[in-house]
């Protein structure tokens, strides 16, 4: 792991000064589902405010999903208080009405439970719903999250792009001198279009981005989710060249635990992020999470999947319009989704000698956590519309 996190820092003329997300961070977050809603008097259970992070803290415990590796409770937008935008030192402060104790007393009831406290700004004035942002303020800014004991920090574009090469690299090297360690997420590469060729990863690794936001925000519907599929889909021998232990590519939250996807979507979506070495982030209600997608969501093998320590990203190896193919090189042996996107039930096969295998191998069902035999050159399978079947294969 060390060798190839040095390798990637030379092919981009950086030393790296920290090891930090050496697998894809995982977590929950709060937008997909509570947006900006700070209307705590007719919206107590779903406002933006201390009570809503300290439930999904205990939640995120209670519910098993710490102990799978979900250690992160992120904040996103509408935390600031905007009037006025700063204190007299020149800092952000959390709206006091809605985060009474402060930033330090949450994220010390986070700390106390074993989880991580990570927030949200954006790389320029105001973020995009409107709060004080960052940009102009790295240094200071990066100081007050340390100091209030934030362990991840996800930066938002919000404004001019034009000041992404100076704002984001800006910041990243304020976090990584302030006096702790955060993981750094970039949205820079989120705002410059939808061709991942042309957008400057190198530099965003220079920036010490630990992960960045790729392409289009997620939306809690199937054709959002299929969208951003097809675009790992088109784009992933491209996006593989910059994913390694310490910088991964983000396709966004994890829709998972909602209604507005089915179970067999839900699946799909665990088993190719996962394939993909992307953050596991749940965009949902940890207190209403259906029992099916709960199982999906603490499914162990899947999670190994994702976790994997060689840190290589799969790629979508073929694809036609009743199914799809991808893989990714796991430690002993290859993860595989067999993907159909299709509006029918229709038989996907891999064939070994797509992933230069030329010996027989033993198949695993990932969902089920069961061995399906050895098969000499070829798996094939039926899958529900819109499913994945999730094997591993073993020599």
């Amino acid at each position: 792991m060390l060798s190839k996190l040095v390798v990637m820092a030379a092919f981009c003329g950086v030393a790296l000064s920290k090891d930090l997300a050496p697998t894809p961070p995982m977590g929950w977050m709060s937008w997909e589902i509570f947006r900006c809603q700070i209307d705590c008097v007719n919206h107590n259970d779903s406002c933006i405010n201390e009570y809503l992070y300290k439930t999904m803290t205990d939640e995120l415990v209670s519910g098993g999903y710490l102990a799978a590796g979900y250690n992160g409770i992120h904040l996103d937008d509408c935390w600031m208080r905007k009037n006025p935008p700063r204190d007299n030192e020149g800092r952000l402060f959390p709206d006091p009405q809605r985060f009474p104790s402060g930033f330090k007393a949450l994220g010390d009831y986070m700390h106390n439970k074993g989880v991580k406290f990570a927030i949200y700004t954006a790389e320029s004035k105001d973020t995009c719903a409107g709060y004080p942002a960052s940009k102009g303020h790295e240094r200071t800014d990066a100081d007050t999250f340390a100091s209030w004991g934030v362990d991840y920090v996800k930066v938002d574009g919000c404004g001019d792009a034009g000041y992404y090469p100076t704002g984001y690299p800006l910041m990243g090297d304020s976090l990584v001198n302030s006096s702790r360690d955060i993981v750094y997420s970039c949205s820079w590469p989120a705002y410059l279009g939808s061709n991942e060729a042309t957008k400057p990863y190198g530099k965003m690794i220079a920036a010490h981005c630990n992960l960045w936001r790729n392409w289009a925000d997620i939306q809690c519907n199937w054709n959002s989710l299929h969208s951003i599929i097809d675009h790992w889909g088109q784009y992933g021998e491209v996006l593989k060249k910059y994913a390694a232990p310490g910088h991964w590519n983000d396709p966004d939250m994890l829709l998972i635990g909602n209604t507005c996807i089915t179970n067999e979507e839900a699946k799909t979506q665990m088993a190719l992020w996962s394939i993909s070495a992307a953050p596991l982030i749940m965009g949902n209600d940890l207190r209403t999470v259906p029992p099916a997608h709960r199982e999906i969501l603490l499914n162990a093998e899947a999670i190994a999947v994702d976790q994997d320590p060689l840190g290589i990203m799969g790629t979508r190896v073929t694809a036609t319009s009743t199914g799809e193919v991808w893989a990714r090189q796991v430690s002993g042996g290859w993860a595989v989704g067999l993907f159909n996107p299709s509006a029918v039930a229709s038989k996907v096969t891999v064939n070994f000698a797509s992933l230069k295998i030329t010996t027989p191998m033993k198949v695993r069902d990932i969902w089920n956590h069961t061995d399906l035999g050895t098969f000499s050159s070829a798996y094939s399978t039926v899958v529900p519309t819109h499913g994945t079947a999730f094997i591993k294969l073993t020599a």
